[in-house]
């Protein structure tokens, strides 16, 4: 019913331009958008879909929903792709515009000019990492979607004040159709649920002999009782009694044997005599032993790993990162497979296979029994790992780049990386600082003594692999971190000599950050050779200097006071530092325009253009939350900016 409704919609261009599939957890909202998308496509009229997931970080960010959107677009049709090109030729900064510049440049404006009729889907944008207290993206949307009539925007996501905030601005409010899909009366979404576990159970019958009219009707009762609505209830179901390790029969008693009790998903309480939570507690029993066997923490590693990941990884890079042979840890994901998404291929990112898991398991009051739980503390566990890993396996030119090249002069950059740098090892360079929170913790020497490791002899290492990666920006962000935390954490500030360490990395990168990103064998031909005489840098790894020609005289002693700089050819007339000191607003006295500069590397994010073309601004300051730019005019006018949307 909610399909056939949904594909009248999207196939009648006199309807409403937006349908908003909106829905509680567990709902099916996410498979309801994978099956339209999939039969639109079918219909040659998908034009582009973009599935938001907090799991990784390009799927979470606001900003890469509309460059992706225009890419797929161009992609399918070729009149957009020839327009396209040329903005993007023309103006290859565009995709580091604001959010609302990015939907007029990158689509609207093409849409217009092609009238090209599609169908594009969004799914899950409650997903998304979004300060705003209404939805960015939509707020963007309700500007301009009445400007290209033959295109249909498909949205799902849960009812969070600020996406329901932006469904409700005025100008969206009439442009849009909502489906409250956990407002379907109660016997059809029960006679669905019914019908894929009879449809599934079924199947799993065909290739199990002996299992004739399984499951009997009270049990399929019983199932459909606990679900409560839940299709992600009857998913995680099916998964638990298809194992390839007991037959479905003996997994569908041991089910409906365990105690109901409430379900909870994204902290709303369902109805009692169901079980969501039940559910997960009983298969992560059956991870673990009843006498504690020796295996246990393994296991915990693993469920970490999983939860706690900064990016998803995959079934080798858990095992690189543990220690471990990757057939130790394939076990332990066949027993909790019901709670993932695997893949045959272990190179393959392992993940929740619903959000509401990591939140059972990271939630003390649901889940009460300690010994399955995850908590913040175990962030301490795999920062532990990564620095491990990283001592113990960088080396210098770890991807065999020839002498003095720069990064992009190798056209097989990113295999060697893939060869020579394994993804376990990939995850450690990039996201270890993730895993250091400040939390009480035994480990406090334990990390201090792989901390002090790291930057005394890993450190140039580790820049070599970041800057192949293209992701020196990490290297500022951790060691600043890595500071700030040292400075505040009662456990960890005790020793003053890492954090001076810590901070004198720091300066080495700032300084050369554009030698480290643009060239890892620069690292030692440019960076180290010109970086002060008596900084800890070069106290550690001045002998491993090679530069390209002989340094006489210029190289300083202490590091500068300035950490970063940055020449323009015009004038600047005011400048605006953001409260969370990642972000600069510079304006010039010749132009309108507004620029945003990351604060670190003083790289331009993105441009705001106000829509008075003739404003000059002598002052821009940014408001307490760091939301919002305002500027004062020598025109006499005061004008304030949303910095997400533009």
């Amino acid at each position: 019913m909610v399909l056939d409704q949904i594909e009248l919609w999207a196939r009648d261009f006199t309807k409403l331009p937006v349908y908003w599939l909106n829905g509680l957890a567990g709902t099916g909202k996410s498979t309801i958008a994978q099956t339209i998308a999939e039969r639109m496509f079918a219909e040659g009229q998908l034009g582009a879909s973009f599935f938001c997931s907090r799991d990784f970080e390009d799927r979470s960010n606001l900003h890469f929903i509309f460059p992706t959107i225009a890419v797929q677009l161009a992609q399918r049709y070729t009149e957009f792709r020839s327009i396209f090109v040329s903005l993007v030729d023309s103006d290859p900064d565009v995709a580091h515009d604001s959010l609302s510049n990015q939907m007029d440049k990158l689509i609207v404006q093409l849409l217009k000019e092609t009238s090209i009729s599609t169908i594009i889907v969004i799914d899950a944008l409650d997903e998304c990492k979004d300060k705003e207290s209404t939805s960015a993206i939509l707020s963007v949307l309700a500007r301009f979607v009445l400007q290209v009539p033959k295109v249909k925007f498909f949205l799902t996501g849960r009812p969070e004040p600020r996406i329901w905030k932006g469904f409700h601005l005025p100008l969206l409010t009439k442009a849009t159709d909502i489906f409250l899909l956990h407002e379907v009366k109660p016997d059809q979404v029960n006679s669905d649920i019914r019908q894929f576990f009879k449809e599934s159970l079924l199947e799993l019958a065909y290739h199990h002999p002996g299992l004739d009219h399984w499951p009997a009707k009270e049990q399929m009762d019983l199932l459909c009782e606990r679900a409560a609505g839940l299709f992600v209830y009857a998913v995680a179901t099916v998964k638990f009694i298809d194992s390839q390790n007991y037959p479905p029969k003996k997994r569908l008693d041991l089910l409906l044997q365990s105690p109901g009790g409430s379900v909870h998903v994204g902290g709303t309480e369902f109805e009692e005599n169901t079980s969501l939570d039940s559910l997960y507690r009983l298969i992560l029993q059956g991870a673990f032993k009843s006498d504690g066997a020796e295996d246990d923490p393994k296991v915990h590693s693993v469920l970490a790993a999983i939860v706690l990941a900064a990016n998803p990884l995959s079934p080798s890079a858990i095992a690189t990162l543990l220690g471990v042979d990757p057939e130790d840890v394939t076990p332990i994901l066949s027993s909790i497979h019901s709670l993932l998404i695997l893949h045959e291929d272990i190179s393959k990112p392992v993940r929740p296979f619903h959000k509401s898991f990591p939140d059972f398991i990271t939630n003390p009051t649901r889940c009460t029994n300690q010994k399955l739980c995850i908590s913040p503390s175990h962030h301490l566990g795999l920062l532990v790992l990564c620095l491990n890993l990283m001592n113990n396996t960088l080396e210098k030119n770890m991807c065999q780049l020839p002498e003095a090249v720069n990064n992009s002069q190798v056209e097989d950059l990113q295999e060697r990386a893939d060869k020579y740098v394994s993804q376990g090892l990939q995850y450690a360079c990039r996201f270890w600082h993730k895993h250091l929170v400040n939390e009480p913790t035994t480990k406090r020497d334990e990390i201090t003594s792989a901390l002090y490791c790291f930057l005394q002899k890993k450190f140039l290492y580790w820049l070599e692999v970041l800057s192949v990666l293209g992701a020196v920006r990490n290297a500022v962000d951790a060691l600043k971190f890595v500071a700030d935390t040292l400075q505040t954490s009662a456990d960890l500030n005790q020793d003053t000599s890492l954090l001076d360490l810590a901070n004198d990395c720091f300066r080495f990168v700032m300084g050369f950050f554009e030698v480290i990103s643009t060239s890892a064998p620069h690292i030692y031909h440019s960076a180290l050779p010109l970086s002060p005489k008596e900084s800890l840098v070069q106290r550690y790894y001045g002998s491993q200097a090679d530069p390209l020609a002989k340094v006489i005289c210029g190289v300083p002693d202490l590091w500068d006071p300035s950490i970063a700089n940055a020449r323009f050819p015009e004038r600047i007339s005011a400048v605006g530092w953001s409260p969370c000191s990642r972000f600069i607003a510079v304006t010039w006295a010749a132009s309108p325009k507004i620029v945003i500069l990351d604060a670190v590397t003083l790289k331009q994010l993105y441009t705001v253009y106000p829509k008075s073309r003739g404003s000059h601004w002598g002052k821009i300051v940014f408001s307490p939350d760091g939301h919002l730019l305002v500027g004062y005019s020598w025109f006499a006018c005061i004008v304030t900016w949303d910095l997400q949307t533009g």
